[in-house]
């Protein structure tokens, strides 16, 4: 009889504390060598993610002379430091008439999928209408929802976060 009580209150069940998911701001910085080992070696990362020489991380899904464009948290607005990126994605394209894309939204980790498919539509639609507002043919723009799906850094920290909060511009 008394193993049958504690067999029976062994098996109670503990209430499980929940995470808040916190801003941006509120995580911890991360070093060089703990992306350097998500990404295979690359040590050389910057610790802004926001750098030029990170965004050379996002080349195999960006083609040619045209750049990624990255968004702040639960957001699909172009930032203002995202701008002359545009700019010079739509440069190209103006030059190379017969260029097609597809702009394909992407996000980090944070949120459900549904959610962040619907999110990455938003982000791929703002950086196409920046691009036809700039003359681009509306024809030669596609875009594609990656959500969650595609992303380049795989850590679960602001920088691979920011990394993954982009539009990426493939030529088809």
């Amino acid at each position: 009889m008394v193993s049958a009580s504690l067999l029976a209150g062994g098996c109670a069940k503990k209430a499980v504390p929940t995470e808040e998911m916190k801003p941006a701001a509120e995580v911890p910085a991360v070093k060089k060598a703990d992306v350097g080992e998500r990404m295979g070696g690359m040590e050389s990362l910057d610790s802004d993610p926001y750098s030029a020489k990170n965004a050379k991380i996002s080349e195999g899904r960006t083609h040619g002379p045209m750049l990624p464009v990255y968004f702040d948290f639960d957001k699909s607005d172009i930032r203002d430091d995202q701008k002359a990126r545009l700019e010079g994605n739509g440069d190209f394209l103006g030059a190379h008439t017969k260029v097609v894309i597809a702009i394909e939204g992407n996000c980090d980790e944070r949120g459900t999928n549904e959610y962040n498919m619907a999110l990455g539509e938003r982000r791929a639609q703002t950086a196409k209408t920046y691009l036809t507002n700039l003359g681009i043919a509306d024809d030669r723009l596609f875009t594609v929802s990656y959500g969650e799906e595609k992303p380049l850094l795989y850590g679960h920290d602001e920088l691979s976060w920011a990394q993954n909060r982009r539009a990426d511009f493939v030529i088809r």
